[in-house]
């Protein structure tokens, strides 16, 4: 589980390198994205190598119950990540979408893997993301004025989330993980 480990450090270091070190960060301009990407992409090859190859104790196993309430977060999951980028009205009530969003996949993950390494990938990655949206409301205070949403973002935003649930359940079925039970 070192792997996993190693790969939610460098993740949430990269990710919160501009929060904690602004100054930092600023003097890297656009080659600190470039930085910011790699260390993602090789935090995310650690967790998932890491996660693949983990032995632990297993609490609890995979219910055809947990399995739907997993697949009805999984979808609210997916529609906050949509809803983040069409600024739909569910981001009146949530300031944070996406990173919600990474806090219920965390959630529903541990929901139907109930073991060890579940608990310590996807509890890691929901503790960066709400220690994420901590750091982001004290750097940014209060939020400006809301916005009127046309209906048509809302559908937009409806058919991008059906549409990546398919293919991350097509994707997950290939690689013998059946998200249908």
């Amino acid at each position: 589980m070192i792997y996993i480990l190693a790969g939610l450090i460098l993740w949430s270091g990269v990710h919160f390198w501009k929060r904690i070190a602004p100054k930092e960060r600023a003097k890297f301009g656009d080659k600190g994205k470039g930085i910011v990407a790699l260390g993602s992409v090789a935090g995310i090859v650690l967790m998932v190598i890491g996660y693949k190859v983990a032995d632990g104790t297993l609490y609890w196993g995979r219910s055809p119950a947990m399995t739907g309430i997993n697949n009805l977060l999984m979808l609210f999951a997916f529609y906050l990540f949509a809803a983040s980028g069409a600024k739909t009205r569910v981001t009146r009530a949530i300031r944070h979408p996406q990173l919600t969003a990474v806090v219920v996949w965390s959630v529903a993950h541990i929901l139907v893997n109930g073991d060890s390494p579940s608990f310590l990938l996807f509890g890691g990655m929901a503790a960066w993301a709400i220690a994420e949206m901590l750091v982001i409301n004290r750097a940014e205070g209060q939020r400006g004025p809301y916005h009127e949403v046309p209906i048509k973002k809302e559908i937009t935003a409806v058919i991008a989330t059906v549409v990546v649930f398919l293919v991350v359940a097509t994707i997950h079925i290939l690689l013998g993980y059946n998200p249908f039970g």
